[in-house]
């Protein structure tokens, strides 16, 4: 309580050269919710504070990104008081950077962003996650071969198909020792212990609801070792 005390003081301190424009006002300008292993779920809090001195009436609190749902916040918010906004951030469909926008928004339109930004950090490194298809034909048989390795480099991954993609595709996966120092040429005869992956199609059918002429399909992969990772890869190109 008295730290929150002593924050509200240097913003009430500040406010008539830093925050002269925005009512409500947090501590740094984007909120760090640091690194988190992919697949888990924060509760995250954020603290500002009303520095005007008229009330502020909140209609919602949105998120521009994913993950983000279960906002709780204050709909009236006194002058000179605190405003605590939580959520509950998942990364069961993110890796890598976060670049979420936090954003307050008043009942008359007025708005008040807070960027959120940390790391989902995933235990496997694929050296490639994006297959073209090319023009392709309904039916067609297709293959693409990658290699898998633990974000360690030193606990060998256990990647198998889910369940519910063995209809559309199947995979042959071999034990394999690598060669990773240049990420642009990954080759077998190294020391980090892998996966060598292909990924066949069983042939593909267009769904007769779809009228657009892309193809796109995520095929998802898991792992026992870390049931809530989510290891997935992206096919891309064009219906004949």
């Amino acid at each position: 309580m008295k730290k929150f005390q002593l924050f509200l003081v240097s913003l009430f301190t500040l406010s008539a050269l830093t925050w002269a424009d925005d009512a409500i006002a947090f501590p740094t300008d984007s909120y760090e919710i640091g690194e988190i292993p992919q697949g888990e779920s924060r509760h995250v809090k954020i603290g500002g504070a009303n520095l005007s001195k008229n009330t502020v009436n909140i209609e919602t609190v949105l998120c521009q990104g994913v993950g983000c749902s279960n906002f709780k916040f204050p709909k009236t918010v006194q002058p000179r008081e605190p405003v605590n906004i939580e959520f509950d951030f998942s990364t069961a469909t993110l890796e890598g950077p976060i670049a979420n926008v936090i954003v307050i928004v008043e009942t008359d339109g007025k708005t008040h962003p807070l960027a959120m930004q940390g790391i989902v950090k995933a235990p496997f490194i694929f050296s490639e996650k994006m297959f073209d298809a090319g023009y392709y034909k309904p039916g067609e048989k297709r293959e693409w071969t990658f290699y898998v390795w633990s974000e360690d480099k030193k606990s060998r991954p256990d990647l198998e198909l889910k369940k519910e993609f063995s209809d559309e595709f199947s995979v042959q996966v071999k034990n394999v020792s690598l060669n990773v120092e240049n990420f642009d040429s990954i080759r077998e005869g190294g020391k980090v212990p892998g996966q060598k992956i292909t990924l066949r199609t069983k042939g593909l059918v267009k769904d007769p609801k779809l009228k657009q002429k892309s193809l796109s399909k995520i095929v998802s992969f898991e792992s026992k070792k870390y049931p809530k990772a989510t290891p997935e890869v992206l096919i891309i190109g064009y219906w004949k």
